[in-house]
């Protein structure tokens, strides 16, 4: 069996390209905290639950959305897209001079968003040590 096809080693991976996407757009945000009319965007959240019970029966629609491009390599962010959906995210009104990016929002999002990151990817190596373990290296 191939690890990376594993439902929990690609849950796993597929939150982790979520994360890695949403710091992106909210870093996109900090960096425009100043811009007149800039509109702070998030990212729209993955039901995990469902995805985990689509990739357990195996009928994920349209197929994997992680490529890889050689065996060896495990694939983090899903090949050409992102597959993740944006919004506008009105946390806080905008200033008078349109923008609505609270920086003090943005920041306990990055540390949030940081910290799941993190957890997951501390899972993702728990697991692949329990497999190692399992097969005897």
């Amino acid at each position: 069996m191939n690890l990376p096809d594993i439902p929990l080693f690609s849950m796993l991976r597929q939150r982790m390209s979520w994360l890695n996407q949403r710091q992106g757009v909210l870093s996109q945000n900090v960096a425009n905290a100043d811009t007149p009319g800039y509109v702070a965007r998030d990212l729209k959240p993955v039901d995990f639950a469902e995805a985990l019970k689509k990739a357990g029966s195996g009928s994920e629609p349209g197929g994997s959305m992680m490529r890889v491009t050689d065996p060896r390599h495990i694939a983090i962010a899903p090949g050409g897209g992102s597959g993740f959906e944006d919004f506008q995210a009105n946390d806080v009104e905008a200033n008078p001079n349109g923008n609505s990016v609270s920086l003090e929002m943005q920041m306990i999002k990055v540390s949030d968003t940081q910290a799941q990151f993190q957890a997951a990817a501390n899972l993702y190596a728990k697991a692949m040590t329990l497999m190692k373990t399992a097969i005897g290296h």
